[in-house]
């Protein structure tokens, strides 16, 4: 995936005509902003996802647009983007983002609080949960960022295993720019990449 955020519309069109075609974005207002602005032929062909924290109060900057939020981080989070899912005529598909990296600041479940989401799926009518997503800790460790995605890849695997009826659990977005090498050998589905592809951030 080529994370475009702060980026303009010229650096999505011209991934686009490379031939990239998922595109994530982590903030409503740029997501609105661009989905106004690209060539019917992107905004109609290309898939986005979004991929930051989102409020509640932004679901409608959001959700018309995307294909799949990659960052349900709590319940309430979730339980609002199957009420608007369900009010509008629309299922979305969502990931649900693991608390892996060491800082304290970093959103997400914990192990049991997925699988609690897991064991309540069917109440859900408007969303698709498609697997789990994580950011390793901040480091240039190796090792440690390994271990971040080989607990994520664990549990992944079990809640496949304990749910195997839920065919929509199959991706697993792990890894960016600086770490998705070792994201890949732990079956990385998305990687998430921005600066690889389009150079320092234009804020």
């Amino acid at each position: 995936m080529a994370v475009s955020k702060f980026h303009p519309c010229e650096a999505i069109v011209e991934a686009w005509n490379a031939g990239q075609r998922i595109f994530g974005e982590n903030r409503p207002q740029e997501l609105e902003k661009k989905m106004k602005e690209l060539p019917e032929e992107i905004v109609k062909g290309a898939e986005f996802h979004f991929l930051g924290h989102l409020q509640t109060n932004k679901l409608k900057m959001v959700l018309p647009y995307v294909k799949m939020v990659q960052s349900i981080d709590t319940v309430h989070l979730l339980e609002e983007v199957d009420k608007w899912c369900v009010k509008n005529g629309k299922v979305m598909d969502v990931l649900l983002e693991m608390h892996i990296g060491a800082e304290e600041t970093k959103q997400g479940f914990y192990e049991e609080e997925i699988l609690d989401i897991m064991f309540n799926a069917a109440r859900y009518k408007g969303v698709r949960i498609c697997g789990l997503m994580g950011m390793a800790s901040h480091t240039d460790n190796e090792e440690t960022i390994a271990a971040d995605f080989q607990r994520i890849r664990n549990h992944f695997d079990y809640v496949r295993d304990l749910f195997p009826e839920n065919k929509d659990f199959k991706e697993l977005s792990i890894g960016m720019s600086e770490d998705y090498r070792i994201a890949l050998k732990y079956g990385a589905t998305f990687i998430r990449v921005g600066s690889k592809i389009f150079g320092p951030r234009v804020y």
